[in-house]
C-alpha cells in the first residue's frame, strides 16, 4: 500500500508541471489567434472621407479608396449604416477608416472611426 501511495504521489508531482506548461501553451495559442484576428479585421478597414450624412435615412456618402473585402475599387458612393449611432461618430469632411459589408442589394457600413 505504501508503494502505491508513493507511486501515486510521484506521478502527481511529475505531471503537474506538464499540465501547467500545456495550459501556458494553450493561452499563447489563444493570444496568437486573437492577434491574427485583429490583423485580419484591420485589413478589412478601408480609408475614406465623409461627403454627406443623412441621419433620417441612416445613410452616409463616402469617397473611399479600395475596399479589399468587397473587391471594390475607390469611388464615391452612398452606404447604409448598420446602427444609426455610427453617424454620430463622424462629421462631413472627416477622414475615416471604415468596414463595409454586402447586405441584400446594397452595402452597409458596420464600423467607422475618425482616422488618426
Amino acid at each position: 500500500m505504501k508503494s502505491f501511495a508513493l507511486a501515486f504521489l510521484a506521478s502527481a508531482l511529475l505531471t503537474g508541471p506538464a499540465l501547467a506548461q500545456q495550459k501556458a501553451d494553450d493561452h499563447s495559442a489563444h493570444h496568437a489567434a486573437s492577434t491574427a484576428k485583429a490583423a485580419a479585421n484591420s485589413a478589412d478597414m478601408a480609408d475614406g472621407e465623409v461627403r454627406k450624412i443623412d441621419k433620417e435615412a441612416g445613410k452616409l456618402t463616402l469617397k473611399h479608396g479600395e475596399i479589399q473585402n468587397l473587391h471594390m475599387p475607390g469611388m464615391t458612393m452612398v452606404f447604409q449604416v448598420k446602427e444609426p449611432a455610427l453617424l454620430d461618430k463622424v462629421k462631413v469632411g472627416d477622414k475615416v477608416k471604415f468596414r463595409a459589408e454586402k447586405a441584400g442589394s446594397g452595402y452597409v457600413v458596420t464600423l467607422i472611426e475618425v482616422a488618426k
